[in-house]
Order: C-alpha cells, then sequence, then structure tokens
C-alpha cells in the first residue's frame, strides 16, 4: 500500500470532519460553553475565600476539561453511522486505524485545544499561583491527547447503541481517573514546592501509549461494536 494514499485518506478523513464540525459549530463550541460557564459559577459557590479557591484551582480545572471533554464523544462516530460513511471506513482499502487516528486527532484539535487555550483564563479567574500555570499547562497537553484517545475507543464501541451517552460517560471515567490523579497532582506538587517530574513523566508515558496503541484499539472497537 502505498504511503501516498494512507496520508491522503488521513487528511481526507480530517478534512471531511473538520467540514462537518464547521457546519455544526455551534454543537462543536459547547464543551467550551460549558467549561466557561462551570469556571465562572465556581467561585460564587465557594465563597470570597481567594486562598481555599487557589488552593483547589488545579484540581477543578482538571475536572472541568475531562468533564468538557465528554460532551462531544458521543457524536464522534454517530454522524458517521447514520450518514453510512462508517460502513466505507469498515470496508475501505486503508487501514481503519489510520482512519480513526484521524478521527481521534481532529477530536483533540476541536476539544482539548481550545480547553488548553481557555486554561490560562481560568486559572487567572480561580486565583492559581502563576509558577503553577505552565505546570497546568504542560499536564494539560501531555492528559487531554490521552482523553480524546481513550473517549474515542469508548464511542467507537458504542456508537451502535441508541442513547449511549451515560453509558459512554460510565466506561471513560473510571478509565481516565489515572491521568487526572497525575494531572492535578502535578500541579499540587508544584505549590507545595515537590517534584513534578515523576507525575508529568507519567503522564508523557501514557500519551505515548495512548498515541501508539490507541488507533488500533478504536479500530478494533469499530469492527466489533459494529459486526
Amino acid at each position: 500500500m502505498r504511503k501516498g494514499s494512507v496520508l491522503s485518506a488521513f487528511f481526507g478523513v480530517i478534512r471531511r470532519d473538520a467540514l462537518s464540525l464547521w457546519r455544526r459549530r455551534a454543537d462543536a463550541l459547547n464543551p467550551i460553553w460549558f467549561a466557561a460557564i462551570v469556571i465562572t459559577l465556581f467561585p460564587l459557590a465557594l465563597g470570597p475565600e481567594a486562598a481555599k479557591l487557589a488552593r483547589i484551582a488545579g484540581g477543578v480545572i482538571w475536572v472541568i476539561v475531562l468533564l468538557a471533554s465528554l460532551l462531544s464523544l458521543d457524536a464522534l462516530f454517530r454522524a458517521d453511522l447514520e450518514e453510512g460513511s462508517l460502513d466505507v471506513m469498515l470496508t475501505s482499502a486503508q487501514p481503519l486505524a489510520v482512519l480513526a487516528g484521524a478521527k481521534i486527532l481532529l477530536h483533540w484539535i476541536a476539544t482539548g485545544l481550545p480547553l488548553l487555550a481557555i486554561t490560562p483564563l481560568a486559572a487567572t479567574a480561580l486565583g492559581l499561583s502563576p509558577r503553577a500555570l505552565p505546570v497546568l499547562l504542560t499536564s494539560l497537553a501531555l492528559g487531554t491527547p490521552i482523553i480524546s484517545v481513550i473517549g474515542a475507543c469508548a464511542a467507537a464501541l458504542t456508537a451502535g447503541l441508541r442513547r449511549a451517552g451515560m453509558l459512554l460517560s460510565l466506561i471513560v471515567l473510571p478509565l481516565v481517573v489515572p491521568v487526572l490523579i497525575f494531572g492535578a497532582g502535578a500541579v499540587e506538587a508544584s505549590l507545595t514546592g515537590a517534584s513534578t517530574t515523576q507525575p508529568l513523566l507519567l503522564l508523557a508515558a501514557g500519551l505515548a501509549a495512548a498515541v501508539s496503541l490507541g488507533p488500533l484499539v478504536c479500530a478494533a472497537a469499530l469492527r466489533l461494536g459494529n459486526h
């Protein structure tokens, strides 16, 4: 199989899905609106005690990013299933893992990257110490792609089910808890002056495993879920 044809298929899926995402951009913005609303409401719920808010800001931002990322997972393969393009992907001469990898990448670009971009504003709103912001951004840059990969694998497995949103959350949440722990732990370590190397290295190792194995698992889940 020619390398050029595989790359063409990869970027073709990204281009097609990006156009589809642009057409329903109001829905695509839901994770960002969700994150912005929760970030706005959180200080109101905790009250004016800035020290308490700053102490938990890193964990709060991680939880918000995680939950916001879940909002767009249910539609990741459902539109393909309804339009019939999923059958084309399953029977394509191109490796299904490559096509799945393109969809995972676009999900992260459309969801994880914007959430990463608004993180400095969220950190400022929640009073996070400026010295912890680089660690927070690094942990999110390493962790959000892992969430996209795990979420895509679960979405592939449940794509053929009706009203699979709750089931999808039940599958994904336990699997991403370690990512949340290491990410929030790195931020906490930076606030207390401890070393952030270990949690960040663990996130980096998880990202390497997710990037190398995730598309293969996602392709297998697509075949299993739509057999």
